[in-house]
């Protein structure tokens, strides 16, 4: 995945010399601290009306102008932004998406990849490599998830950033399950319950209930999408349980966050919840055999440095769901990346 900084690159369509790829992705991180700048600073709400001068955006945003227009031109030059012959910078597609205001926005996504709690143990990989754990214990004193409810902005940011990405996938992840033949779903996990949602809507009859953490479903989005009278909050821990009596229990992107015996855990409680007949749908990328580029490798690597998770092949959820006293019957895919993994009692 080759991040072309040199005029070479840019206008060769063939690879990139060896060296010139490894110094793109020694520089990567350099594009990802100027894409979070201009997300934090809210430079694309700035030129919503039209292009702007350094100068005046700098003006309006009480920023630098010297140090504000060589941060664009870089962002301009992969495409984010845009600059005219007189020197003003505009949006592109790509900078329209970080507009607070906008279908689809994905500011919020970029703060939250972008932010500490990530950007810090990368930077330390090689003690993770060295000695298969992470560094976030120690960078910043407690678990992950610890981290989060004990710091609210972080926190706050974290569930943002999340929603703000889901609400790409859940619509077309929804419709590539058919939920038809159930009466009851507990999304498990589900956060703001933004893929609940888009399950209820396409499922007129089904019934559903949001699982999670009180101060998580404090922000729940339910009632405001019209669904409060087919769908109920439940408080609560998956690691101790999980409501009884569903067909189906879903557990997107949660799995990837934890470790095997933790997995197991939270899968052993759900097979023992659910009804009879019932199912339990993983929501996770499913890494394929081979070396081609593939999104879940770049999202294992993530998990790697900052939780004790991973994402899983088709094999290590086939072991998962058998540990739990389930058997992997078959795998969806998705116009998303991840897939539709789906287990039923064994």
């Amino acid at each position: 995945m080759s991040i072309p900084f040199s005029e070479d690159v840019r206008m060769n369509p063939s690879p990139p010399h060896p060296a010139q790829l490894i110094v793109d992705l020694g520089f990567g991180y350099i594009l990802s601290g100027a894409l979070a700048a201009a997300t934090e600073l809210g430079v694309a709400d700035h030129l919503a009306q039209g292009p702007k001068s350094p100068a005046d955006l700098a003006k309006a945003l009480g920023a630098d102008a010297s140090s504000l227009f060589r941060v664009l031109r870089l962002l301009a030059s992969v495409g984010v932004f845009t600059e005219d012959t007189e020197g003003r910078f505009g949006l592109t597609p790509a900078a329209d998406l970080l507009r607070s205001q906008v279908q689809g926005s994905l500011r919020d996504a970029v703060l939250m990849l972008t932010q500490k709690i990530f950007w810090a143990p990368t930077g330390e990989m090689a003690e993770t490599v060295r000695t298969g754990q992470t560094p976030f214990d120690r960078i910043f004193g407690k678990p992950f998830f610890d981290y989060l409810a004990s710091h609210t902005a972080a926190g706050t940011t974290f569930h943002r950033g999340m929603s703000s990405l889901s609400d790409l996938e859940n619509g077309p992840i929804a419709r590539s399950y058919d939920f038809s033949p159930f009466q009851r779903v507990v999304d498990v996990g589900g956060g703001y319950g933004g893929f609940l949602i888009e399950v209820l809507r396409a499922s007129p009859t089904l019934r559903g209930v949001l699982f999670d953490h009180a101060h998580v479903l404090e922000g729940s989005r339910i009632a405001s999408a019209g669904l409060a009278d087919r769908c109920e909050h439940a408080v609560g821990d998956f690691f101790q349980t999980v409501p009884v009596g569903a067909d189906v229990y879903v557990l997107k992107r949660i799995l990837h966050d934890w470790s095997d015996e933790v997995c197991v855990n939270i899968l052993r409680n759900c097979r023992n919840a659910m009804s009879e007949g019932g199912r339990v749908l993983v929501i996770d990328t499913v890494i394929p055999p081979g070396n081609a580029p593939h999104g879940g490798k770049v999202l294992d690597v993530m998990m790697l440095v900052a939780l004790p998770g991973r994402e899983r092949t088709e094999e290590e959820f086939r072991k998962l769901f058998a540990q739990a006293g389930l058997r992997l019957s078959r795998i969806i895919p998705t116009p998303a990346a991840l897939s539709i993994t789906e287990a039923i009692a064994a």
